[in-house]
């Protein structure tokens, strides 16, 4: 009997959970159909106030309805709204300033650039920026430079000490599970494999590293030196003895303007706008600004220009999370079939991944600009076969700071042999009515003919890569494959070898795309590519999204990270065109 009522108890908490939950995803999904076009009234004398310790997307976000039911902790913000609504602001006679909150800021270096050049439009207007940040990374420094008046938090800390680039490396992992690694590769500079093979960086890619991580803070410390009015060797001088340890550092050495508690930060907003102490500062935040006037001009034509954002890791198949081949060209063709859309830009911020999805896309590419410009806009990384994607296109277009091409090819099989009978207990037997039926295998030693086979299949890999960049960039081959290897460059770097044509952001290349389709200023709109998602996709990805990382996080703790690297590992395809593993500048 103690039982029985042991299961009615748990039947009715069972029912009433999922009542409760029901009624809560009701509820957002009301929202998520119905409250997501109201005005916003902006008051005269308004602050835009924006968050960016939030993850910066290259895709346009919509309002996320489930972020507070599944309480993921991070919302995203798109780098479009963003740019669109410091624009309007700019224009916008009721708002008087940008209060920016910000400590660590999820954002690459290239995107800050475009980010800082919005911002350095609306200082033009006359109107005034002040940041805020309890504690502050390098990134949050750099984008606070520019700020009228910059406050950190005195109880709060600083991070101002030079850019570091650091790799994980598995083999010690790998040794001692008894997995050995099979590596096929073109290129001294392609890493992307060392961190199954070695235990530290090889002597190439410890020199393209400090290479382009040297010409990534040379970039930046010069823009902070210029900003802060301060030479740049005092600025080295700074870096190289950490002078900055303390909020009040930053302060002394001109990196920031005010050290001050979140009050006396509005306290100063206050006396900026004419506001006694007693009123409150009248903020309109970033999302519901959205829905404020325009005062943006908006194009009365019906001409467009399409940009197709690729964010992400290359995939083969539809479905994955990525970039993928088949999505990837449905979106081209969509635009190459919208008589409406003149010309195309391809925004890349990607790694590269897939040699077989990277080669589909390029050829999608090369039909598409026969029939219309195609440009190509790099994000913070447009590397291997992100840059597969961009050479086929008639223009690119690169941040200084954008990390590019990485032309090569590699493939890694593991021989799981020992780490299945030693580890595991396990043993594999097969029948073949081939010779090569069971290859290539993962249970057992591979021969040297099957080893050569694959190796083959590299090298052809690699030719096809440097023939078609050579044939797109207008290089000779031997030219081409001097700055390829599976070399890194930043834009910068790459602009001067040929690999790039422009420096400058994706408003830069949607101008030359509008060159290219004789389209007159002012008279044509942008069409963003893929459409935001809906609300019941949103939801799904959501709860999915929330379950895999909430699963690694719980089990795995700072482990996480490295252990989808394994996972996604386990799903690629033989042959890839990809940048080094989980390469983190910080």
């Amino acid at each position: 009997m103690l039982q029985f009522f042991k299961y009615v108890l748990a039947t009715i908490i069972g029912l009433f959970l999922f009542m409760v939950l029901s009624f809560f995803l009701i509820i957002g999904l009301g929202a998520a159909f119905s409250g997501g076009d109201k005005a916003t009234t902006v008051k005269e004398n308004s602050v835009l106030q924006i968050d960016l310790n939030k993850n910066i997307t290259e895709l346009n976000q919509k309002e996320d309805e489930f972020s507070a039911l599944f309480n993921n902790g991070v919302s995203s913000i798109g780098l479009g709204d963003l740019k669109t609504a410091i624009a309007n602001a700019k224009l916008d006679p009721n708002i008087k300033a940008i209060s920016l909150k910000l400590e660590f800021p999820m954002i690459g270096f290239a995107q800050i650039e475009e980010l800082r050049a919005a911002l350095i439009d609306f200082k033009k207007s006359g109107k005034k920026i002040y940041t805020y940040g309890e504690i502050m990374s390098e990134k949050a420094i750099y984008i606070s430079a520019l700020a009228d008046k910059s406050f950190i938090n005195p109880a709060g800390g600083v991070e101002f000490n030079g850019l570091d680039a650091e790799y994980t490396f598995f083999k010690g992992t790998l040794d001692k599970l008894g997995i050995k690694p099979l590596v096929f590769k073109v290129g001294e500079f392609k890493s992307a494999v060392e961190p199954y093979i070695r235990t530290d960086m090889s002597p190439e890619s410890e020199m393209q590293t400090k290479e382009y991580l040297g010409g990534i803070a040379n970039y930046m410390y010069d823009n902070i030196a210029k900003d802060r009015k301060i030479s740049r060797s005092e600025l080295e001088g700074i870096l190289n003895e950490a002078k900055i340890q303390e909020p009040e550092d930053a302060v002394k050495y001109k990196l920031l303007s005010h050290v001050g508690y979140e009050d006396q930060f509005e306290a100063e907003i206050k006396k900026d706008l004419g506001k006694k102490d007693s009123e409150k500062i009248s903020y309109v935040k970033l999302g519901a600004y959205k829905n404020a006037k325009k005062y943006i001009k908006e194009s009365t034509g019906t001409d467009k220009i399409a940009v197709i954002v690729s964010e992400g890791t290359i995939v083969y198949g539809a479905g994955q999370e990525g970039v993928t081949a088949e999505d990837f060209i449905k979106e081209l063709k969509r635009a190459r079939n919208d008589k409406k859309v003149k010309a195309i830009v391809l925004r890349i911020d990607s790694p590269g991944g897939s040699a077989l999805a990277s080669d589909l896309m390029w050829r999608e590419i090369e039909i598409t600009k026969k029939i219309k410009p195609v440009i190509a806009s790099m994000g913070n990384v447009a590397a291997s076969g992100g840059y597969y994607m961009a050479m086929g296109c008639d223009t690119i277009v690169a941040q200084p700071n954008t990390i590019t091409g990485s032309i090569g090819i590699f493939g890694i099989l593991f021989n799981l042999k020992n780490f299945m009978n030693d580890k595991l207990g396990l043993s594999t037997d097969a029948i073949s009515t081939h010779a090569y039926a069971n290859s290539p295998s993962l249970t057992r030693d591979m021969s040297q003919a099957e080893m050569n086979m694959i190796q083959t299949s590299v090298n052809k890999g690699y030719e096809k890569f440097t023939s078609k960049a050579a044939a797109g960039r207008g290089m000779s081959l031997e030219q081409l494959k001097s700055v390829a290897g599976g070399r890194v460059w930043t834009g910068a770097q790459a602009k001067e070898k040929g690999l790039v044509d422009v420096l400058g952001g994706l408003d830069v290349a949607i101008k030359i795309a509008a060159q290219k389709a004789k389209l007159k200023e002012g008279a044509y709109g942008t069409k963003f590519l893929p459409y935001p998602k809906s609300a019941i996709e949103e939801l799904t990805e959501t709860f999915t999204k929330s379950k895999e990382d909430a699963f690694l996080k719980e089990n795995l703790g700072l482990l996480a990270p490295h252990s989808k690297q394994v996972m996604d590992l386990l799903k690629q395809e033989k042959l890839q065109a990809r940048m080094p593993y989980l390469l983190e500048i910080k």
